[in-house]
């Protein structure tokens, strides 16, 4: 596997390796050891699955307390993925990362704890999977809107399909600090 930090170094694409013929293909979608030496030492303990239309935009998405560490991957479609670092104190705070994730790439993207996470749809459908360091506590969501003007994160959509309750997300400069996390320090 390829692991390539990106221009936050806690966050990290990997491309693991595929092993294709003309029967398909076999690849290793996490290893305990192989991934430790990457510098993803959180155990997972749970993982979820969801399937969005074209166009539908998921987050940006942390909770606190009890933020969550996310191993993200596309298993069928594409998609354009965001992780926002929202911890107070870091030196990287407002900044953003971005990937395309799918099916064909086989990439996936390591979003560390304390960061905010989002993805839009841009094939027709998309199956997301995300291996998740922390249980899900609805009391602990937070979001960032997706299109805050101070972010300039560049969707590739126009007008994509939004929850109801991301809707209401607020720009980042609106959230009370105390609600976010805090930065630790690089591991």
């Amino acid at each position: 596997m390829k692991v390539i930090p990106q221009s936050i170094n806690e966050v990290l694409l990997i491309e693991p390796q595929v092993f294709g013929d003309a029967r398909g293909y076999f690849k290793e979608t996490f290893h305990v050891d192989r991934y430790r030496e990457a510098g993803i030492t959180l155990p997972f303990v749970q993982d979820n699955l969801s399937r969005s239309r074209k166009g539908i935009l998921r987050g940006l998405h942390l909770q606190n307390p009890r933020p969550q560490g996310k191993l993200v991957s596309v298993l069928e479609g594409e998609v354009f993925d965001v992780a926002l670092d929202v911890r107070v104190g870091s030196p990287t705070f407002g900044q953003w990362v971005s990937a395309v994730l799918s099916a064909e790439n086989h990439h996936q993207l390591w979003v560390p704890p304390g960061f905010a996470h989002g993805f839009v749809v841009t094939s027709e459908s998309a199956v997301f999977v995300y291996k998740c360091t922390d249980l899900y506590e609805p009391r602990s969501e937070l979001g960032v809107a997706f299109d805050d003007p101070a972010l300039g994160i560049p969707w590739p959509v126009t007008e994509p399909w939004l929850s109801e309750k991301d809707k209401k997300n607020l720009p980042l400069a609106q959230i009370d600090p105390a609600h976010l996390p805090s930065y630790q320090g690089t591991p």
